[in-house]
């Protein structure tokens, strides 16, 4: 799988994930490392928006400011994710196609969990409408 990535500030922990999603047969798309936050995050979202890559990760400090970035592109989904089993709950709940991780608090044991999760769960087909209300107003359906 292609999965655009990008950071707001390189550290040990960014590194592991980039080896960590090599290491894993993916082929890993530095869109931009030690820029802003806001510009990660929108670069990111806009290269899984396009179809270029099939996921993005994204990272901050604390994760929320390159979620907020990447979730302003239409068609992405970023979650700020803390473990491995909101991971997996983004993917399969949300069809969250951007993971999006806090540098401050993840270790890189965790960074892992929730990389495999997010890269293996499938949205879940009952969702499906669920998912679709969170588009724009004018394709929702069936808001609940």
């Amino acid at each position: 799988m292609r999965i655009a990535f990008g950071t707001d500030e390189s550290t040990p922990l960014t590194e592991a994930v980039k080896a960590h999603l090599a290491d894993a047969g993916h082929e890993v798309v530095v869109v931009g490392e030690d820029v802003s936050w806001s510009r990660i995050g929108r670069d990111v979202a806009e290269e899984v928006a396009s179809g270029r890559s099939q996921r993005g990760v994204v990272c901050c400090w604390t994760g929320t400011g390159v979620s907020i970035a990447a979730n302003k592109v239409p068609g992405v989904r970023a979650g700020l994710c803390t473990d491995g089993a909101t991971a997996e709950g983004a993917r399969r709940w949300n069809d969250a196609n951007v993971l999006a991780m806090g540098l401050r608090l993840t270790s890189e044991t965790v960074a892992k969990e929730m990389l495999d999760a997010f890269l293996t769960a499938e949205p879940d087909p009952d969702e499906a409408q669920v998912i679709a209300a969170v588009e724009p107003v004018e394709q929702a359906d069936g808001l609940d």
